[in-house]
């Protein structure tokens, strides 16, 4: 398997990220534990989570997927087999989301403690703060870079106007720069990534570890209609999807699952990993079979002709 660099950074990472938004949601420490080990196991290494993972379940308070991580490096000894990515700037209960520099002082030494590491791989501004100048965060990041703290930092949830602008702040001022993105982008949701980030992923050279890889899993083809929402705890929020082009995408990857013996879900990973600039999707798996059918994405090759079918059969315009 043919690892990706993570834009103009030396990180190195095997094509799929695991998504750890489940660790503390619907996977408990030791389920966690074993799809982690799994994971790693199979040869892949990029660990995406954040502090605020996973405030929205009664009774979490956010930390509870860095807790866990923390809790497996230190068991099994696995730091330096993990690329280890996390995020701040969103709501811990402060009321607001936060990208000043006095805020990201605090929030890098929580997620280090929980985490139990000496310092993080990618460190990423989760949500934007318009309150806050791009001087100040990018100020700040840079000093984590020069204390060691973190080895590069990136950017999830800004427009490409903010990123753009970050981007040249840190060049005039030869701080620490954006390597990469976390945008949303799958199969359903292309026009945002299409129209408004893929020029500035080329110009800037920046990877992208684009979020929502399945759809929250409407593009495992397992909802085919509303009385599929039970299914999971997403379910809810996958009814938007259930319309015409829904299940016009379904159709293209039932086809092409066929011809190549594979899942929808395996099919919708591949189709993003032929796509220019994607570094690594993250997908999140709550059991093995699941997980194994992420990572087994990583070795399917789509012929041209079937990633411009799903191109036409996606296709938002």
């Amino acid at each position: 398997m043919k690892k990706r660099t993570i834009g103009k950074s030396t990180l190195s990472v095997a094509p799929i990220a695991f998504g750890a938004n489940v660790f503390g949601w619907t996977l408990n420490e030791k389920e966690s534990f074993k799809i982690l080990d799994e994971f790693v196991d199979n040869g892949f290494n990029l660990i995406d989570t954040a502090d605020t993972y996973s405030t929205w379940v009664p009774g979490n308070v956010g930390g509870e997927s860095e807790t866990i991580i923390g809790n497996w490096i230190k068991q099994g000894n696995k730091r330096d087999r993990i690329i280890l990515a996390t995020k701040f700037g969103g709501d811990m209960g402060q009321g607001k989301k936060d990208l000043s520099a006095k805020y990201m002082k605090e929030a890098v030494e929580k997620s280090l403690k929980r985490l139990q590491t000496d310092y993080i791989d990618l460190y990423q501004s989760h949500y934007d703060d318009l309150e806050t100048p791009v001087e100040e965060t990018m100020e700040a990041f840079n000093q984590l870079v020069k204390d060691g703290k973190v080895r590069f930092i990136g950017a999830s949830n800004l427009s490409a106007e903010r990123i753009e602008s970050s981007l040249k702040v840190s060049q005039a001022n030869n701080w620490a720069s954006y390597v990469s993105i976390q945008p949303l982008y799958n199969l359903y949701e292309r026009e945002k990534f299409e129209t408004e980030y893929a020029l500035l992923v080329n110009k800037y050279e920046l990877g992208v570890l684009n979020y929502y890889a399945l759809a929250s899993g409407f593009l495992s083809g397992k909802y085919r209609g509303e009385k599929d929402l039970n299914l999971s705890e997403r379910g809810p929020g996958i009814k938007k999807y259930l319309g015409k082009r829904g299940f016009k995408i379904l159709s293209a990857l039932d086809t092409l699952a066929l011809k190549y013996n594979a899942t929808q879900a395996r099919i919708a990973i591949a189709w993003l990993l032929h796509k220019p600039g994607i570094t690594a999707p993250i997908a999140s798996a709550t059991n093995t079979e699941q997980l194994f059918e992420l990572l087994k994405a990583a070795s399917l090759d789509l012929s041209k002709e079937d990633v411009e079918y799903l191109d036409q059969e996606s296709a938002w315009q």
